[in-house]
Order: structure tokens, then sequence, then C-alpha cells
């Protein structure tokens, strides 16, 4: 998942295609781990890995901070953000009711042309899908950006920039998790896309919505087990 796990239009950062940002490799670093939680962001190292100067990386560590995935604290600099089960059942409760509202509003006001942008998007997602269903799970980072894409695809045309915006945010939040325990659902997973897919072409707006909830449910208690 601009991944967030991502950034065109303040979406996924981490996760999006063309050269990267410094904001946009940071904030992918700390989505998929390889900045730790908790860890202090150094600017000295920071400025040597990401080759940006040092109003870049305060101005990217502000916006990141003010975003919830960097700590900056008063005299002792900035940290990534630590992690905790409280915070991640939180930040699902708020995207069963962020995204499932704006999944109503989507289905609602869905053309064809949103019709067509959902299909291309769980084809790219399903084949991956099948991909690791098979036991190849050698792109995992490919993965979770058709899983961003498909969601955004369902959602995508609720009307609402602000809503994507929030929405773009927490799915990074809720990525940032599943990279840190990286576990795969298999067929449960890949059945209850299929569901949401159905239901949204089917202008099923009900069965969309409680699909959608029992993904996001079933995914935290399965990130939660692993945690």
């Amino acid at each position: 998942m601009k991944s967030n796990p991502s950034c065109t239009n303040n979406q996924t950062g981490s996760l999006g295609g063309g050269s990267p940002s410094t904001y946009q490799r940071i904030k992918r670093d700390i989505i998929f781990g390889d900045l730790a939680p908790g860890s202090k962001l150094k600017l000295d190292g920071l400025r040597a890995r990401y080759a940006a100067s040092m109003s870049t990386l305060r101005e990217t560590l502000n916006r990141l901070a003010s975003e919830g995935f960097v700590d900056a604290l008063d005299q002792r600099g900035f940290f990534v953000t630590p992690v905790s089960r409280e915070d991640l059942v939180e930040i699902a409760n708020l995207r069963v009711l962020l995204e499932c509202h704006a999944l109503r509003l989507s289905i609602a006001n869905g053309d064809t042309d949103w019709e067509g942008k959902l299909v291309a998007a769980h084809h790219k997602l399903h084949l991956m899908e099948q991909k690791m269903l098979a036991g190849d799970d050698s792109q995992k980072e490919d993965w979770k950006r058709y899983d961003w894409e498909f969601h955004l695809a369902l959602i995508e045309a609720c009307g609402s920039k602000n809503l994507l915006s929030l929405h773009a945010v927490l799915f990074d939040k809720y990525l940032r998790y599943q990279m840190l325990v990286l576990t795969n659902r298999g067929q449960v997973a890949v059945q209850e896309h299929k569901e949401m897919f159905d239901a949204a072409l089917a202008r099923d707006i009900d069965g969309a919505a409680r699909s959608l909830q029992s993904h996001i449910e079933g995914g935290l208690e399965h990130t939660l087990a692993a945690f």
C-alpha cells in the first residue's frame, strides 16, 4: 500500500510506484518494519540513509508525527511510534466505521467507470492471491499494494476526499501491524474479497458492508493471535 501496508493523493505512500519522496520512503520503512517500533530516528543517520537534507527530514518527521507514525518528544527527538494490542483494536474499529460507511456511499454513487476499476483491481489482487496460495510469497509488498488498491477501488466513489484521506492513514496504520506479524489468512481472505467484490457489483450495499466488516474483524483476530 503515493503504503499505506500505502502515495498518490496522500494515500499509501509506502506502496506506490514511481520515484518515492523522502516522506514516502520513511513511511514505507516504518510500515514494513525496517524502522522498528519505538526506535529513535537520529537525524544524522537518516540523512545518510535517505540522502535528504536536515530541513527535509524535520519536515517529513513532523508530517509523520501528525499522522501518528512518529512520536516527536520535547528535548528527546523523534521516535517510531510504539505498537500495542489496544492501539491495533482501536485502529481496526475505526477502519470498520469509516470504510463501511465509505463503501455504502461508493456503491450507491458508483458508475460504470467505478465498476471497471473495481473489476481490474480485484483481478490483480486475485492473481497475486493465487500465487501465494500456491506457496509463492516472494512478492509480499506487491500483494499488499494490490490489496490496498482493491479496498480503495471499493470505496473510491464515496464522493468525499476527506473520508478517503482519513481512511488511507488508518489503512496504513493497520497494514503496519499486519507487516509486523506478516501472516496470511489464505483462502479465507480470498473468499472474503470475492464476496465483497460480488456484492458491490450487485449493488448489495448491506451485504457488501457485512462482508467488509467480517473481513476486517477476521484480520484483527488473526493479527492479535500472532501479535
